[in-house]
């Protein structure tokens, strides 16, 4: 009778599948497009995704990088792409600043999207070289204001997440430093060791590694509260800079026009694939706050509130990409 009972039980069941199909998506491979090159920082966690939504998907997630134009080219692939939720962009802090910096766009950052999910944001860490007489955050304002012009400060690219961060910061203290942009972290780090640059508002990943070597010192984190990463380091707004908070975060966005159960369904699954920890772990090895809350809703604020910011800071500091 037993027998009997559980293969009728078992006839009777539906297969398994994967927990998070979705009705009607996916129904073909996910292309995540990521405008930025292989192996890079934004690249590594979009393939960690990829590879995790592969397993919970009934269809493969497969990692696609188109560069060009900054992230203008991989952008555009996707704002032109079928609206069905099987193309989605894997974008930065860039998406927002693309309006400010670029007047003559193949597409509208704003209306040709549909943000999807915020997946996490990775502060920024100010970093002094060892001949900078501030060894405290408080201490460096101090000194920028005693000396209004006098300090340079780097940045890994003209009108990047780091060149933005920091002037966000200075202009929000009010003072007054020398821009000095370079092509990458890989060529500011041996000027800023040699003294040839003061300052330098790194990416926290990189920039705490350096810290900890103690080749440099760190003052304090652009994020609104205390990392874990570095508990000991003050945010900018406890060192006397307020409305200061910045980074380079991570978003995920599907063309403009994308069904809303579609865009709620990817929205779904990213959020899943956040909440494992393996990608909790390997995230925060990069520092980064890794977020798996977000709604279709909240990312879209989120990213109007990120183009209102930067966009202001571009114009009030004359920014230009040459």
């Amino acid at each position: 009778m037993h027998r009997r009972t559980l293969l009728t039980a078992l006839a009777a069941a539906p297969l398994a599948a994967p927990a998070l199909a979705q009705p009607g998506w996916p129904t073909q491979s996910v292309r995540l497009v990521v405008p930025f090159a292989a192996g890079g920082p934004t690249d590594i966690p979009a393939r960690l995704l990829a590879e995790e939504l592969s397993k919970l998907l009934p269809q493969r997630v497969v990692v696609e990088n188109r560069t060009g134009a900054g992230v203008v080219v991989g952008s555009d692939l996707v704002a032109k792409a079928p609206k069905d939720g099987h193309t989605l962009l894997y974008n930065t802090v860039a998406h927002s600043v693309l309006r400010g910096l670029f007047p003559r766009l193949p597409f509208d950052p704003i209306a040709d999207f549909a943000p999807v999910a915020l997946l996490g944001q990775i502060p920024l860490v100010m970093l002094v070289n060892k001949d900078v007489p501030a060894q405290t955050m408080p201490e460096l304002l101090a000194l920028l204001r005693a000396n209004p012009g006098k300090y340079d400060y780097a940045s890994s690219g003209n009108g990047g997440a780091v060149h933005l961060g920091t002037e966000l910061m200075l202009k929000r203290a009010g003072l007054r430093a020398n821009h000095v942009p370079y092509r990458g972290t890989g060529q500011v780090m041996p000027d800023l060791l040699s003294g040839r640059v003061a300052m330098y508002m790194d990416v926290a990943a990189t920039g705490l590694s350096y810290a900890a070597r103690g080749d440099v010192r760190a003052l304090a984190i652009s994020a609104g509260q205390r990392i874990p990463q570095a508990p000991q380091l003050p945010t900018l707004a406890e060192a006397g800079v307020a409305d200061a908070e910045s980074y380079t975060w991570h978003m995920v966005l599907a063309p403009a026009g994308t069904p809303a159960e579609v865009v709620q369904a990817a929205n779904h699954a990213f959020n899943q694939a956040m909440k494992l920890p393996v990608v909790q772990q390997k995230l925060s090895d990069m520092a980064m706050l890794v977020r798996s809350d977000t709604t279709p809703a909240s990312a879209r604020a989120y990213l109007l509130s990120e183009i209102t910011k930067w966009e202001a800071i571009i114009q009030e500091a004359g920014i230009k990409v040459e």
